[in-house]
């Protein structure tokens, strides 16, 4: 019985020694924008200047920052084909600091080379990719508009381990590697259709 009370006592006592590192912390979210046309920009990597935190921004490309010291903070956001961006942020103890990112693109010099535009939806395919979890691949609508391809599996052709079968003259089911149709998933926008 000693022992009992005793664990419970160490274990209120360890508790209570971490409620106010807890009171010190906040959380920071915000959305992460296109500055010229509004747009939302999925994938961005957002992280606190001289912090281990860091996020990607969703589909939405809404951010959470979890256990941000209190204070002031800085908070940088990184995305392909725009300059990156800082933004200093008070956060308060224990509570939520909102705030919008709105990125400007960004020409790039290499070696007496300017580039002055690029694609948007080529450079959103990209950073998906990039920040993914997983192996993906993403095809941008621009980036189909040049195919010269009657429909969206004749485009799904040109990535790399796809195969795709032909039904009454038209590409139909999508192998991925070899493995059934029934065993894919495509997402369009984000979602995922219920049919390959």
């Amino acid at each position: 019985m000693k022992s009992r009370m005793w664990f419970v006592l160490s274990l209120a006592l360890i508790l209570m020694g971490h409620a106010p590192l807890a009171a010190q912390t906040g959380t920071v979210t915000g959305q992460v924008l296109d500055d010229r046309s509004g747009l939302v920009l999925p994938g961005a990597f957002v992280a606190v200047e001289g912090s281990p935190r860091t996020a990607l921004s969703d589909q939405n490309g809404r951010f959470t920052l979890v256990g941000v010291a209190a204070g002031s903070q800085v908070v940088v956001v990184r995305y392909l084909g725009f300059a990156e961006t800082r933004q200093t942020v008070m956060v308060p103890a224990g509570g939520s600091a909102t705030v919008t990112f709105r990125l400007l693109p960004e020409a790039l010099t290499v070696a007496g080379i300017d580039v002055v535009g690029t694609r948007d939806g080529q450079a959103r395919a990209l950073q998906q990719q990039r920040s993914a979890a997983n192996i993906t691949n993403v095809v941008a609508a621009d980036q189909i508009g040049r195919f010269p391809d009657a429909n969206i599996g004749d485009a799904m052709k040109r990535i790399p381990g796809i195969a795709m079968t032909v039904d009454q003259g038209e590409a139909r089911f999508g192998l991925i590697r070899g493995t059934e149709p029934r065993l894919n998933s495509i997402m369009l926008n984000g979602e995922r259709v219920p049919s390959a």
